[in-house]
């Protein structure tokens, strides 16, 4: 990577919307029914033979100070008010005086493995989070981020963004020539910001060249709050595991948690709004017992209320009047316009879809979402199955948009990072993941265990994956 090339172009993060839709959306629920609950946050790099050294965790450290001084710009504001009609008028005033304090939420400690004080160290880091939940939920997407760009820009520097553009162009254009609509998840283990934006101008450049030619396909967005708004995009989420997890870990009532998430969320958001489900988090199987109850009548209203001052006012629908006598109510599987698939075999779970809908006798043709490691060849597969099943496929690819390079020395792919950062308790209780497939269980071991023996959860395992070489390794050649 050329350096006067990476001197004039932007670093870091410096907007409070560069992160994903769904961190905003969780906000809300949170800023509503849990605004004093205590959290801790745990990072991961799964990927541990890639290090930082002194100086990319130096430089790391620093971006991670500037964010003390991000904040909601008033074009920004406007943009989530007209475009984002689900955050409400509270919400987003908080989110106006809205701040971060990492000198007193986050914790940064780098180890060298052979401390000889010379920048070129390499060592093991860990990143701690500590705070309220509403206070300390935007960190997770601008820290891996800024991870990744600290590596790729001192550690792993063999590349260049040439052929960015036209790269995403190609991919662009396949799956929208395939008729795959999709749109882009890539923030988190981005190569960096500009690496992103590049991105999407192949992304949108193959969508306007498309048009005209009849592709079936669709960029729907991205899911970057920040990219979506500076390229006249939609942003695109609804929920993210952290949520279950959190609920979850408060209520310690593991065997009701996914129907108790559910209540909170449809709460604040009304029947039919953000309504992609997340089912993985305790597996699916538990989920699904969850999806098919009926919605309660609650009394919390789902849209803004003006003699609402605050939202920590509002009365939690669990503990609220529910009128389930007076007329028959739907079930969320009904009123939920699909599912995600973030873990596990991607054919079963499709499969598995499809016998669930068709016990409820749910005759409407109901959206699954792809989000677990995709690449071109993969959307297809997962589309051609999804829609033998009568489901409308649609797909969240990010990895293999924003962190796709070759090393210039070899010609071989440049790995990135495979790091993640997930809520690890909440109101002292530890917060655990189990997923459709073990190598994602996240959180407390003896936790993960008790979980699994309440829930009655059947182990999976999935050779489509390994954690440790989820995006490649070294000195594989290029993939499509």
């Amino acid at each position: 990577m050329a350096e006067a090339t990476s001197e004039q172009l932007p670093e870091g993060i410096f907007s409070l919307l560069d992160t994903d839709l769904y961190k905003l959306t969780m906000q809300c629920c949170v800023l509503k029914f849990f605004p004093d609950v205590a959290v801790t946050y745990s990072f991961t790099n799964r990927t541990p033979d890639k290090k930082l050294n002194r100086a990319a965790f130096r430089w790391l450290q620093a971006q991670v100070d500037k964010l003390e001084s991000i904040s909601l710009s008033e074009e920004e504001y406007k943009f989530l008010k007209s475009t984002c009609h689900y955050l409400n008028d509270q919400y987003l005033r908080f989110l106006s005086n809205f701040r971060l304090h990492p000198s007193k939420q986050l914790k940064l400690v780098f180890k060298p493995i052979n401390d000889t004080g010379s920048d070129d160290d390499l060592g093991d880091f860990s990143i701690q989070t500590e705070g309220l939940w509403v206070e300390t939920i935007l960190y997770e997407i601008p820290l891996l981020a800024l991870v990744s760009e600290a590596y790729f820009k001192f550690v792993d520097k063999d590349w260049s963004y040439a052929g960015q553009v036209e790269k995403a162009y190609e991919k662009g254009s396949k799956l929208l020539q395939e008729g795959c609509i999709f749109s882009e998840f890539g923030t988190r283990r981005r190569r960096d910001y500009h690496t992103q934006d590049l991105v999407l101008q192949g992304l949108r450049r193959a969508e306007a060249d498309g048009a005209p030619k009849g592709w079936q396909g669709k960029l729907t967005g991205s899911s970057n709050v920040h990219f979506a708004m500076k390229h006249g995009l939609l942003p695109i989420g609804t929920v993210a595991h952290e949520w279950f997890m959190g609920v979850a870990a408060i209520t310690n009532n593991y065997e009701q948690a996914n129907r108790i998430a559910l209540e909170y969320w449809t709460s604040t958001f009304g029947e039919g709004v953000l309504s992609i489900a997340l089912t993985d988090t305790f597996g699916t199987p538990a989920f699904l017992r969850a999806f098919k109850e009926p919605i309660p009548e609650i009394r919390t209203a789902a849209t803004t209320n003006p003699d609402v001052q605050t939202l920590a006012r509002t009365e939690p629908p669990i503990q609220a009047g529910i009128d389930g006598a007076t007329k028959q109510r739907r079930t969320y599987a009904e009123v939920f316009t699909g599912v995600r698939q973030d873990s596990g075999d991607p054919l079963d779970f499709v499969k598995m879809m499809r016998e669930f809908y068709d016990e409820q006798g749910i005759k409407a043709k109901k959206t699954i979402v792809f989000s677990d490691s995709l690449n071109i060849d993969l959307c297809l597969k997962y589309k051609a199955a999804a829609e033998k099943e009568g489901f409308q496929p649609t797909f969240g690819v990010g990895t293999f948009l924003t962190n796709d390079y070759v090393q210039e020395s070899t010609g071989n792919k440049s790995v990135p990072l495979n790091i993640v950062i997930k809520i690890a308790s909440a109101s002292g209780r530890h917060a655990v993941k189990i997923s459709d497939n073990i190598g994602k269980n996240t959180g407390n071991k003896l936790t993960v265990e008790e979980v699994k023996q309440r829930l009655g959860y059947t182990e999976k395992t999935w050779a489509g994956v390994d954690e440790n070489t989820r995006w490649g390794t070294a000195g594989q050649k290029p993939t499509s």
